[in-house]
């Protein structure tokens, strides 16, 4: 990779057995987190388990960065430390999300766009002020018969192509998140021919607005048969079509792919990482980043408690100290009890 502020960044976030923390979810999404583990939702309870999180000892060893939500971009520890001079601190880069959610796809039942372009060179400005050195931006595909159509994710590889640039304008590394919902009766075949359509229609948009390949990082699903499905896939089935997929639309200039955990179990989402670092080398970096399969037991060992904090930030440790592993091609299920 050549020189630049941005492939630095990049750099800096796919060090080998390092992954990203995506403790991005909106205020809506954390409260229903919070009540399921019996916590009033509050803001202050949302504030506590941030600071909670982003304060656990040792958890630098695994991660290189964390994808923060506004709300806690703008948000301090009790002693009134802003969040993202928290992680900076401690050489973990603060990231932000600034996608503002789906909207309904006019005219194209149960696809979806995702908004948030208006204003946002204004909002990037103030968050790398703020010390956000790189973004995120989602686009969701469900799989249903017909669906995604070619219109939908033709529409989304636009607006992550223009996010993408705008973002890299600002002098931060855009992550790009095609997210195929792993939800349904689908196959495995049916997911990894939706996925590589998404990809390939993204990466030639990417292209054709001409952003910086090497200054950007993917954030992939797996691929991975629907929920629903009766056959449910193997780690090894995972891996096989995963990277089969990447070899056929991600162009090799991309530093690295992290993924998202879309619903797995933690250990699942472990395992499927394993079975893909152990088929290494790749053209790509290929880490984590996960939301749930981290926080999960985080928040089951928390409770909303402050004499449960050390049980709950080696809770953090240890499920990001797995997904490590499982990056390296280390890991061992056995040990994961």
């Amino acid at each position: 990779m050549d020189s630049s502020p941005l492939y630095d960044i990049a750099r800096a976030l796919l060090v080998p057995g390092k992954g990203l923390l995506a403790a991005d979810e909106s205020a809506t999404t954390m409260f229903a987190r919070l009540k399921s583990v019996g916590v009033a939702e509050t803001d202050d309870a949302q504030r506590r388990y941030r600071d909670m999180l982003f304060s656990a000892p040792g958890t630098e060893e695994f991660l290189s960065g964390v994808i923060l939500y506004d709300t806690s971009m703008r948000d301090t520890t009790k002693d009134g430390i802003p969040f993202p001079d928290v992680l900076a601190s401690r050489g973990i880069i603060p990231g932000i999300k600034v996608d503002k959610g789906t909207v309904p796809f006019t005219n194209f039942p149960n696809e979806f766009l995702t908004d948030g372009l208006d204003g946002l060179a204004a909002r990037l400005k103030e968050y790398y002020d703020q010390g956000a050195r790189f973004t995120k931006w989602r686009a969701m595909f469900v799989i249903e018969d017909g669906v995604p159509s070619d219109a939908c994710i033709t529409a989304n590889a636009f607006l992550l192509a223009r996010y993408a640039a705008l973002v890299q304008e600002a002098g931060m590394v855009p992550i790009v998140e095609p997210e195929v919902i792993m939800h349904g009766n689908h196959s495995l075949a049916r997911s990894e021919e939706v996925t590589m359509r998404v990809l390939q229609i993204l990466f030639a948009t990417l292209r054709e607005y001409r952003v910086d390949l090497q200054g950007l990082i993917l954030k992939s699903s797996m691929v991975i048969a629907g929920d629903g499905y009766k056959d449910q896939t193997t780690p090894q089935e995972v891996a096989d079509a995963t990277l089969r997929v990447f070899h056929l639309s991600v162009p090799h200039e991309v530093p690295g792919i992290v993924f998202l955990s879309g619903g797995q179990t933690p250990k699942r989402a472990t395992e499927n990482l394993q079975a893909m670092a152990i088929l290494s080398p790749q053209p790509w970096k290929l880490t984590f980043s996960y939301s749930r399969a981290i926080e999960e037991p985080v928040l089951a060992a928390w409770k909303g408690e402050d004499a449960n904090i050390e049980k709950a930030q080696q809770a953090l440790l240890a499920r990001s100290r797995f997904n490590s592993l499982a990056a390296l091609g280390k890991y061992k299920a056995s040990e994961d009890n």
